[in-house]
């Protein structure tokens, strides 16, 4: 594993008028389950389907249709809550959370608040290398997501699409360990990376497969460590809550202004109030949405249709023996086995995809200049192409036969630049074009040295200046490269220049 060192909670001081308060961030991540079908229907879970074309009776709550339990769905949250270290709850339960909206056909959404399936567990943010913060989760529970409102289609009412309707989601809630707006960020990335390496959650905040709920209060210097003496919340300050967050960027600026806002009320004589709240990316501002509701006011109460969910030990055993390596084992094997950065580990390690790319690459070679072609060449090709890993022209087999070429000999890293942009640009395989196209590295030192010979002879006067100055033996050695159109051997060019120069 990872060499980590574990640094106490750093707080975000912000200024006031008349006092430094600090900021106190728990998040509620909605991760919707990957899975074909819903929770407790066969209906399809499928993206950009046609408006209400996949709602099966239950989702639309017909009379007399009963929810049927997902083992798939439930599966994937014992696997979540053992990729994060997580306690899993053999018996669960489901409950009722009782509220009316137009998206939500029941009346209510099936839900888990007293018997969670997935207990405590952790995630380790590293906040810079080899420096980590513990976030606590407190808990992971499934339920039901609701359907989708839409508003913008017709300026005298409002459309309800209930594709949605009955989607697994997993709510995993943090403890109020979460101190600054840049760590949230890093907190749900790095959430979202565990996620998408262990296949629960493809992790897409565009479509609304990630989003966060963050709970913002404020607090004096020194409240926060007298809540974590007595485990009494009053000491960090009401809290709001900012809904549906689908950005790392707008996180951290909601975030900034919640906190501002509440330390002016309070400055001013005033006391927040605690309610849930929408941030609007296009003002920066977050506003009213409605007074956060506790758990009575949902009027909880378990599920008469759904018996307690009871598992087995020996099937999470099987789970757990299926799970992939994770990205701080992965990073850290990167870093043993292959000699890589912390850097270059981290990049290559970021993406499941990513790493999967690199491993093909780098299976049998130098992890070093495998890690050097994908992340410098290879990455930074795409950037500027905007392309991504998905739709690169390059596949690891092709740039694996670069790096093997490189690593033989038969190609100069001037070749092997010029040589990935042929494969870059019009395909084929790399010794098959270095052959074809006369590529091959010169390493004859017959014909190396009379190309050096050749170079001293035509510049006398810079000769003289290399014999004073070794350092200008450099000169003869690209003026030899380009005589041979980069093809000789750098490295012999190199002694040769040298050994003629008597240097």
């Amino acid at each position: 594993m990872l060499d980590l060192t574990f640094e106490a909670p750093k707080p975000k001081v912000i200024a006031g008028a008349k006092y430094d308060w600090e900021l106190v961030i728990g998040m509620e991540i909605h991760a919707q389950v990957s899975s074909r079908s819903k929770l407790f229907s066969g209906a399809s879970t499928e993206f950009g389907a046609e408006p209400n074309s996949n709602v099966s009776f239950v989702d639309a709550a017909m009379p007399g249709m009963l929810p049927v339990i997902n083992e798939f769905c439930v599966e994937q949250a014992v696997r979540t809550g053992l990729g994060l270290k997580a306690d899993i709850n053999l018996m669960s339960a489901f409950d009722r959370k009782n509220y009316f909206y137009p998206d939500l056909p029941q009346g209510y959404q099936i839900s888990q608040l007293y018997h969670p399936i997935v207990g405590e567990g952790e995630v380790i943010v590293e906040m810079s290398p080899g420096v980590a913060r513990k976030v606590r989760i407190e808990r992971i529970h499934l339920e039901q997501d609701a359907g989708k409102s839409i508003h913008d289609m017709d300026p005298n009412m409002s459309f309800v699409d209930l594709n949605r309707t009955g989607v697994a989601l997993m709510e995993i809630v943090s403890r109020p360990d979460i101190r600054g707006p840049e760590e949230a960020a890093a907190y749900v990335g790095k959430l979202r990376q565990i996620l998408r390496y262990l296949g629960t959650c493809d992790g897409n905040m565009q479509n609304g497969n990630l989003r966060a709920d963050v709970n913002v209060s404020i607090c004096r210097p020194g409240d926060y460590e007298r809540y974590q003496e007595t485990q009494d919340f009053s000491h960090l300050g009401t809290r709001c809550e900012i809904k549906n967050m689908n950005s790392m960027r707008f996180i951290q600026a909601a975030i900034e202004y919640e906190a501002r806002r509440q330390i002016k009320i309070l400055e001013e004589g005033g006391e927040v109030d605690q309610e849930t709240r929408l941030y609007d990316p296009d003002k920066n501002e977050t506003r009213s949405m409605r007074s956060k509701e506790e758990a009575h006011d949902y009027r909880y109460f378990p599920d008469p249709d759904l018996l307690p969910l009871e598992i087995e030990q020996a099937w999470v055993d099987d789970i757990k023996a299926t799970l992939p390596e994770l990205p701080d084992a992965r990073k850290a094997r990167y870093m043993a086995d292959f000699g890589l950065t912390d850097y270059d580990a981290s990049v290559l390690t970021a993406e499941v995809e990513t790493a999967a790319y690199f491993e093909a690459v780098a299976e049998g070679r130098d992890g070093k200049i495998a890690a050097n072609w994908v992340i410098n060449e290879l990455f930074g090709r795409l950037k500027k192409d905007d392309h991504d890993l998905a739709t690169s022209p390059v596949s690891p087999a092709q740039l694996g036969g670069i790096v093997d070429l490189i690593t033989k000999g038969d190609i100069s890293g001037k070749i092997a630049k010029d040589l990935f942009e042929i494969v870059y640009t019009e395909g084929g395989d790399p010794a098959e074009i270095v052959e074809a196209r006369g590529m091959k590295q010169v390493t004859d030192t017959g014909a190396i040295e009379a190309a050096v010979d050749e170079v001293i002879a035509a510049n006398p006067a810079q000769v003289e200046k290399a014999k004073a100055n070794p350092k200008l033996a450099g000169w003869f050695v690209g003026q030899v490269m380009k005589a041979t159109g980069g093809k000789a051997n750098p490295k012999a060019v190199n002694d040769i220049v040298l050994t003629k120069l008597g240097l």
